[in-house]
């Protein structure tokens, strides 16, 4: 089986299991909109569970991209296995001790890092308590999720993709369950979000013991890859602090209510759910299984098979991610509708969502190939570039969003962060084919022109077909079919239109399907 078989194999399960977890997903925050539409309650709930979600970036799935598996896979390739444990026990312990200082500092300071992240709440007293005490409920999950984390980026080292690709499911699960029973109160959320981050860890310790890991609490600290990964760590660290900065940064503008309107935060999370639909289930796939690949590569000093896989990425990710955000342009409106409207998420919450969401898809394709960039420069074990670029990108996001949020309300923060996520994109492609003389940009950029004139053609598709049968968008069960109906036709002329561009990512994906048909 060829490397780019393996990895779409691979992806492919990642994928799936991401998929179950985003369909999940979507049933949670149609519960939560249903229940709090995009008032106090639900704001309340966004910022609470976003400043754990920040240091789950710094110790856990982002330190595990950037820093975690590119050392596990070299001694994954190259130690035996006594060695890789050791190193796995030593990592977890200085995790431990870190994670455990950061909980309780959390817990204790969580009255000023909510006025930080939400200096709009300081104006609604009622608001602000709620979500202090909601942080202080949820930040033990910072612990339990940067563990599930770091066992998911040692079985990826190894590997194997599935189980911690499904852990993610049972957080959805949990949340949905808890907040079902306990109705409208704050409680089932922050019970369920807890639980969830219990599961997710749980579900993959039977694998890793079963791969050879045993546990070793508190016996040593020190080892000669650990200061590798700390090194790598620190830059990446820095650069999901940035990262983190310029989502906290919308948040920041988005809490300011008198300027940009009631209902900010709510609006912003909810849109960005919607969006991180297809980038989680293909692209962080995707960038995922690649980068163990690129690493592999990046160590046999193997440039060129490293410059094939970096062209698949790209046109992989242009071929399913152009046309889902022209799709998310097009369809934003009915789409909030149909998906979130009902109970408290009135009409008002949908027109504000949905505003929000045609910006944010503007820049849908640059956030997706960023990823499979910055697994790259991970892979070649530089986190310096990515982290200078992510510090251009959050002055840039910083002032854009001060001038877009007064003529374009909460619109202008969505439109601000799509054009620095572009302009990130851009600039470290620009760095990265120097850096490895990829010779294959007109191949990427040809595939871009033509995937994207497919796109284009099938938004027009999807545009005169749901102004054609709008009037099914209200009624009962026949908005659900509607919805159906024009994302299906978007699938169907999309195929059709890259047959008539000649796309080659088509023809590929038909071959590779009609191969395994003859096989079963």
């Amino acid at each position: 089986m060829s490397i780019h078989k393996s990895v779409a194999k691979s992806a492919s399960v990642i994928g799936f299991a991401t998929l179950c977890s985003r369909i999940l997903g979507f049933i949670r925050d149609i519960v939560i909109a249903r229940l709090f539409g995009v008032y106090v309650y639900a704001q309340a709930f966004v910022i609470a569970f976003k400043i754990p979600n920040l240091f789950r970036d710094f110790f856990g799935e982002g330190a595990a991209n950037a820093a975690f598996v590119p050392v596990f896979s070299e001694y994954a390739a190259k130690k035996s296995k006594e060695e890789f444990w050791e190193l796995a026990n030593v990592v977890l312990n200085l995790l431990l001790i870190s994670l455990s200082v950061i909980v309780v500092l959390g817990v204790i300071f969580s009255p000023l890092i909510v006025r930080l992240i939400a200096p709009g709440f300081i104006a609604d007293p009622e608001k602000l308590a709620l979500t202090i005490k909601l942080n202080r409920i949820i930040f033990p999950y910072c612990l339990l999720i940067c563990l599930a984390a770091y066992s998911m980026a040692i079985l990826n080292s190894l590997r194997h993709f599935s189980v911690p690709a499904f852990a993610p499911c049972l957080l959805n699960i949990s949340i949905i369950v808890f907040a079902l029973m306990f109705g409208e109160s704050i409680k089932g959320l922050s019970l369920g979000v807890l639980v969830g981050g219990f599961l997710q860890l749980l579900i993959q310790v039977p694998v890793l013991y079963k791969k050879g890991f045993r546990l070793q609490f508190f016996k040593k600290f020190r080892h000669p890859a650990a200061k590798q990964i700390g090194k790598l760590m620190m830059p990446r660290l820095l650069s999901s602090s940035i990262y983190q900065l310029n989502n906290f940064v919308d948040t920041i503008f988005g809490s300011l209510a008198a300027i940009v309107g009631e209902g900010g935060v709510a609006g912003l999370y909810f849109a960005y759910r919607l969006i991180l639909f297809p980038l989680g289930i293909f692209s962080n796939s995707l960038s995922q299984v690649l980068l163990p690949t690129f690493s592999t590569q990046a160590l046999e000093d193997n440039y060129e098979k490293l410059r094939l896989s970096l062209s698949f990425g790209l046109r992989a990710t242009f071929f399913i991610i152009l046309p889902a955000s022209v799709g998310f342009m097009v369809l934003s409106r009915p789409l909030v509708a149909i998906i979130f409207q009902g109970g408290k998420f009135d009409a008002f919450s949908a027109m504000v969502t949905a505003d929000v969401l045609f910006y944010y898809s503007i820049g849908l394709v640059a956030y997706a190939a960023t990823r499979i960039i910055q697994a790259c420069f991970f892979a070649l074990k530089d986190t310096v570039t990515p982290t200078k670029i992510a510090v251009l990108t959050l002055v840039m996001n910083v002032g854009l969003n001060a001038v877009l949020m007064f003529p374009m309300k909460l619109s202008g923060i969505a439109l601000a962060t799509s054009i620095s996520g572009t302009v990130t994109c851009l600039v470290l492609f620009s760095i990265l084919k120097k850096r490895i003389a990829l010779h294959y940009t007109p191949e990427i950029y040809g595939a871009f022109l033509k995937i994207f004139a497919a796109s284009l053609s099938m938004g027009a598709v999807c545009f005169v077909l749901s102004r054609k049968f709008s009037a099914f968008a209200v009624h009962g069960w026949l908005k659900f079919i509607y919805l159906g109906g024009l994302i299906l036709a978007g699938i169907i002329s999309y195929a059709l239109f890259c047959f008539i561009f000649r796309v080659n990512e088509i023809k590929q994906l038909w071959g590779w399907v009609y191969n395994r048909r003859k096989v079963l």
